[in-house]
């Protein structure tokens, strides 16, 4: 057994008092992640050691939403790998279609931009109407971003051509209202997506899902908490139903059995059929 190192010691306890405090529990995702994270954290708030973010953390909650921010991971954008998007059009969509309604559940969405790139998508293929789209993530203030549905400006290029890349079947800006630095996502596309706070550590899956995007989540999860949110996430789809996962994500060892290839250069796989 290798012991641990004081600093990873202290970096649990912080995770520890977190969950103790507010709720928040991070005590089970990939220490190397954390570590990267935490020493941002405590140069955002001048902490000069990891006791002093720990104290100031339990009893600044301004000091805690910017540790907060840190800890969950943010990193997204419209149509985010787009020959993803391109695949789904060309080889998911025609199956959605014999679908009488379409559930997509975007786990842990971040700011919103990839919901509002599904929503687009099923817009164009003339199957919004029949679509409810859920977008969730661990983070309020994240989920108060994604419901407000607006963006800078200095990213719509990059999000356009990502949607050119993804088989947009019109332009980038149909779909969007530009203001000063800002444009914002169009009411018709917001008109079926609802936004929460979840937590993939310890709630419990949507259920009946025909559509779960969980892209480049897991990379921060340790192996335990992998596997209980894969089997979470099991539960939550339909038979038959879709699971999307990032470019360096698998389904862990010991739950393959509940889903099979569909395709396999993006990530897709499919809930077994019923017999």
């Amino acid at each position: 057994m290798v012991a641990s190192s004081a600093h990873d010691i202290e970096l649990r306890l912080l995770l520890e008092g977190i969950h103790a405090r507010y709720g928040y529990d991070f005590r089970d995702y990939a220490l190397d992640s954390m570590r990267r994270r935490v020493d941002v954290a405590m140069h955002m708030v001048g902490a000069e050691n990891l006791g002093q973010l720990l104290h100031s953390t339990l009893t600044d909650e301004t000091v805690f939403r910017t540790v907060l921010s840190q800890l969950t991971v943010q990193v997204t954008e419209m149509f985010r790998d787009p020959e993803v998007y391109a695949v789904f059009r060309r080889e998911v969509v025609p199956l959605l279609r014999t679908y009488p309604e379409i559930k997509v559940w975007h786990a842990g969405c971040a700011s919103g931009e990839e919901v509002y790139s599904s929503a687009i998508m099923l817009l164009e293929e003339d199957l919004y109407e029949r679509s409810q789209i859920y977008g969730t993530d661990i983070d309020h203030e994240a989920i108060d971003r994604a419901n407000l549905g607006i963006y800078d400006d200095d990213r719509l290029d990059t999000f356009a051509e990502n949607y050119r890349r993804s088989g947009g079947k019109r332009r980038f800006s149909d779909y969007v209202t530009r203001r000063y630095s800002h444009f914002s996502i169009d009411q018709r596309v917001r008109a079926n997506v609802v936004f929460f706070q979840h937590d993939l550590t310890c709630d419990h899956a949507l259920g009946e899902m025909t559509i779960v995007f969980f892209r480049n989540v897991a990379i921060y999860f340790n192996d335990t908490l992998r596997k209980r949110v894969f089997a979470m996430l099991a539960d939550g789809l339909r038979k038959g139903g879709f699971l999307c996962l990032g470019a360096s994500e698998a389904i862990p060892p010991g739950l393959r059995e509940k889903f099979k290839e569909f395709n396999y250069s993006s990530r897709i796989w499919r809930s077994h059929l019923p017999s």
